[in-house]
Parts: structure tokens; C-alpha cells; sequence
């Protein structure tokens, strides 16, 4: 019986697989330029899974909280399904808070150089609040929403992120091109005659 590995399903699928892991703050706007990039992916006909943190902790995570213990174990789990998916060969999208350097140090060393690309949705936390599209921050201001990530419990700014995407200052599009224009550099996505 013969192993398949991940260079010949990466081959097969045309892509060189990767995480692409999106953290910012609430309302950043890491949900919406993952979709959207979701979107742009699978219209080049490539092989990509979005891993959205409302989604996961209705699931995989519905028996945790909100406390940084709590937040470390949902950020271990979702490492661990990436890199699952990467062996798998595909581009895996990464949309969480994800507030703590440690925690996206391990799950960064969790994959092969390279696989792993941190992207830094940096919205300034007035920008989120504004947005604010569930009521989160006024309800955490108001004391009715404990350990809310820059309110009272801490976010922790990425150092080292491969790309930083000004969402408060850029469009949805405009975050998304930059991203597609990045992984074709990489050589994760082929390139594309626009037409």
C-alpha cells in the first residue's frame, strides 16, 4: 500500500496549501475579507476552506468560554485542523480574534516554514467599535460582556505578520487583492491572465 503525501495532494490540486491566519480585533473586518477571499479563490478554481471563530465555537468549540484559558484551547484547535487541512492540500483560511502572540507562535510552529501566513487585520479599536455590527463593545462597555477582547482583556498586536492589511483605512476588495497578489508571489496560488 502506497502513502500519499502532501506535495503530490498539493500537486494534484494545482495550489501549494498554506493557513492564512487573519487576527484582529472584533468588527475588524477578518470574517468579511476571508469570505471574500474564500470567494476569489474558489472562482480560480482552486481548493480553500474558511475557518470563521463564530463557526468553530458553534461546533468544535461550543464547550469553551471566553477565558484565556479557554481562548488558548479554541486557538489550539483550530491550529490543529489547519495543519489536518494543509496535509490535505489545501489553502486554509484562518478568521479569529486571536489575541495572544503565544498562542499564534504555537500554532505557527505546528506547520512547515512557509505554510503558515499571519495577516494583521489592523483596524484601530475606534474603527471597530463603530462598526460594532453585534453590540458587542457598547454591551462590553456597559459591563454586560466580561473579558472582551480590547476592552478589558488585552490584544496583543502581531510582531511578525507577513502582511498587514490597513482594513480601516481600505475596502474589503482592495485587502483581498492584496492578499491574491501576495500568494501568487508566494507561489501558493498560480498566476491569472485578468482579462
Amino acid at each position: 500500500m502506497r502513502e500519499i503525501d502532501k506535495g503530490e495532494r498539493a500537486q494534484a490540486l494545482g495550489q501549494k496549501p498554506c493557513v492564512v491566519w487573519l487576527p484582529g480585533l472584533s468588527a475588524a473586518g477578518k470574517s468579511s475579507i476571508a469570505a471574500t477571499l474564500q470567494s476569489s479563490l474558489f472562482d480560480r478554481g482552486l481548493h480553500c476552506y474558511l475557518l470563521d471563530g463564530d463557526l468553530v465555537r458553534t461546533g468544535l468549540s461550543r464547550d469553551l468560554g471566553y477565558s484565556d484559558a479557554d481562548r488558548q484551547e479554541h486557538i489550539r484547535r483550530v491550529g490543529e485542523i489547519s495543519r489536518l487541512f494543509v496535509d490535505a492540500g489545501l489553502i486554509v483560511l484562518v478568521a479569529l480574534i486571536s489575541p495572544f502572540r503565544n498562542e499564534r507562535r504555537i500554532v505557527r510552529e505546528l506547520f512547515e516554514p512557509g505554510e503558515f501566513i499571519e495577516v494583521f487585520v489592523d483596524t484601530p479599536l475606534a474603527g471597530c467599535e463603530r462598526r460594532d455590527p453585534k453590540g458587542l463593545y457598547r454591551r462590553a462597555r456597559a459591563g454586560l460582556v466580561p473579558l472582551f477582547t480590547g476592552i478589558d482583556s488585552p490584544y496583543e498586536v502581531p510582531e511578525h505578520a507577513e502582511v498587514i492589511l490597513p482594513a480601516g483605512e481600505i475596502g474589503i476588495d482592495d485587502c483581498v487583492a492584496r492578499l491574491i497578489d501576495y500568494l501568487q508571489r508566494r507561489g501558493n496560488i498560480p498566476l491569472r491572465d485578468e482579462p
